[in-house]
């Protein structure tokens, strides 16, 4: 079968778990091509030579460590009429060299847009859709829900239609669409292949605070080890050590993590959740993605959800560090199977269309 696959340039979660799936896809024998941009675009075209073609895609505007809705508007609209263009001299050209029988999409418009020009069946697989496709169980905060009536919104009419959707999740939710199926996260293979240790640093990803936020603050607990990525550093500060980044590095030092900070993307929570590292999550304010991550990571007892970074919240997380891994020691998943097993069967059903 060929499959068109459209992953989304913006955060490289997408990408990361997007790789996993498209290597299951080709050890089935299924011809993929991949489209997306930015910084996945560069990671996935390394990855799958001669496979990717590059799109424009989407961005956000930051400001202070927040989502700018009306920078990213601007950012978007001034660079519309050159990404359309250009996305439609990549749509031709694809048109010409590639006939997918099927799409899969994670929260990527440009293959769903792809498929319903071409009348061809569509899968949805991605994080976004339990905002609109499950009843969420966590009180929302009432700072909260115009952000949440966005986002739900942005989700509902990015990919609608789709045949079947996937929505990977470490928390389980009531569904309460048709056609929809709640599967553990993508795990990247490297990650399930690592033995868990219970070291004594704790792992930071972090980039949105600002580098003078961050040492401030986690130098007021000289007890302990921190090993800070993402804020393209490196050097030894006391007892931080910023560290530039590296997939082994930054694996192996998360596999022997006796904790981890981070914002709330959903990618590095769902693996700290499978390696059962306790999260201490403060999310970018203004995206509810982020906040509905924390949320549920308090809900469950596997960590802490807080609004921002600060000593004394740290002090109290650790001091209840017991708390979260007895939490999370009940956790358990069967590495990518279910979203395989299932994929499959959706796979097999869907009705095959040729390209017009």
């Amino acid at each position: 079968m060929n499959i068109l696959y459209g992953v989304p340039g913006e955060g490289m979660g997408h990408a990361t778990r997007s790789k996993e799936i498209i290597n299951y896809l080709i050890s089935q024998k299924h011809t993929i091509h991949i489209v997306s941009s930015a910084r996945a675009f560069t990671f996935l075209n390394k990855e799958f030579p001669g496979m990717v073609t590059e799109i424009k895609g989407l961005h956000f505007a930051f400001k202070n460590a927040e989502v700018s809705k009306t920078g990213t508007l601007l950012l978007n609209l001034r660079t519309a009429p050159s990404s359309l263009h250009f996305n439609t001299l990549k749509r031709r050209l694809i048109e010409h060299s590639f006939s997918p029988d099927v799409v899969i999409s994670d929260f990527e418009s440009f293959s769903y847009f792809f498929a319903k020009h071409h009348r061809l069946p569509i899968i949805s697989i991605d994080n976004m859709q339990v905002m609109d496709r499950c009843r969420l169980d966590v009180e929302i905060a009432s700072e909260e829900k115009n952000n949440y009536r966005l986002a739900k919104n942005i989700v509902k009419a990015k990919v609608p239609g789709c045949d079947h959707y996937f929505i990977s999740s470490f928390f389980d939710v009531p569904v309460i669409k048709k056609n929809t199926s709640i599967v553990p996260p993508i795990i990247r293979k490297a990650i399930q292949e690592t033995r868990p240790t219970k070291g004594k640093h704790i792992l930071m990803y972090q980039t949105s605070s600002s580098l003078k936020n961050v040492q401030d603050t986690l130098r007021q607990l000289p007890g302990e080890t921190f090993y800070v990525y993402g804020m393209n550093q490196d050097k030894k500060e006391g007892n931080v050590i910023y560290k530039p980044f590296s997939e082994t590095g930054f694996i192996n030092d998360l596999a022997g993590a006796k904790a981890v900070i981070a914002n709330g993307g959903f990618s590095f929570i769902s693996e700290a959740v499978y390696l059962k590292k306790p999260v201490y999550s403060f999310p970018i304010k203004k995206q509810f993605e982020q906040w509905l991550n924390a949320a549920y990571i308090q809900k469950l007892g596997y960590g802490r959800h807080f609004e921002f970074l600060s000593a004394d919240a740290l002090k109290a997380f650790l001091f209840d560090l017991p708390l979260f891994e007895k939490n999370l020691a009940g956790y358990s998943q069967a590495g990518n199977e279910q979203l395989f097993g299932k994929l499959n069967e959706v796979l097999r059903k869907t009705g095959v269309a040729p390209l017009h």
